[in-house]
């Protein structure tokens, strides 16, 4: 079954680049981005491992826990390492999830129930649907989803921003525009009373409609 927002991620427990991962508990009061990936050594997928290894920084700074996940054996992923560092610059220092069995994949809802068989004896183009983000709150709930295509590279810049605005409208009454960048006015949510806002944002607003309230970013 497919993953809708505010699900509860599934939890399992499947062997890493860095041991065995219980899933929960390995999130535990962290946010997390789970990114999958069809099969190891393709070239999509290589610049993206690489790229999400450099973002690693930025994503700590807002507790936020990187782990890939591909559709071949753990064995695989640890001679793909160095192919990512010698393309990209850059080594993941976080996990990559083996899926050979592709049971992770199936419980994600990536790949159907009824499919059969082990990674060994699969392409890529027989996961192209394992081509998924996933950004999951502490409280284990699905946050987002994003699917992408095979030859789409992903844009993680874009996902770094989705967290900020979702860490933000967590904490504070608001919503963000479109395009929102951190630090950005930001929008009262309509659940909001003018009264209610009024105590929680005496500084005022802009409205240029009744129903659209401009506010400057809570943080």
């Amino acid at each position: 079954m497919k993953l809708q927002l505010g699900d509860t991620a599934p939890d399992f427990t499947a062997q890493s680049t860095q041991g065995e991962i219980r899933f929960h508990d390995w999130i535990g009061d962290s946010w997390c981005v789970l990114f999958s990936h069809p099969k190891d050594f393709t070239p999509v997928c290589t610049t993206e491992l690489g790229y999400m290894a450099g973002l690693e920084a930025e994503f700590a700074k807002r507790n936020v826990k990187i782990i890939g996940l591909s559709i071949d054996a753990v064995s695989d992923h640890e001679r793909w390492l160095s192919d990512i560092e010698d393309v990209t610059g850059h080594r993941p220092s976080y996990p990559l999830i083996g899926d050979p069995s592709l049971s992770v994949a199936k419980l994600f809802g990536m790949l159907g129930a009824a499919v059969n068989g082990s990674a060994s004896a699969r392409s890529a183009m027989d996961n192209a649907t394992v081509r998924n983000v996933y950004v999951i709150g502490p409280d284990k709930k699905v946050k987002l989803t994003i699917a992408y295509p095979m030859t789409t590279g992903r844009n993680f810049d874009e996902i770094l921003r989705v967290i900020d605005s979702l860490q933000l409208t967590a904490e504070h009454k608001v919503a963000t525009p479109v395009n929102w960048t951190k630090g950005e006015e930001v929008i009262i949510v309509p659940s909001v009373s003018d009264e209610a806002a009024k105590e929680k944002f005496p500084a005022g607003w802009r409205a240029p409609k009744p129903y659209i309230r401009y506010v400057a970013c809570p943080q």
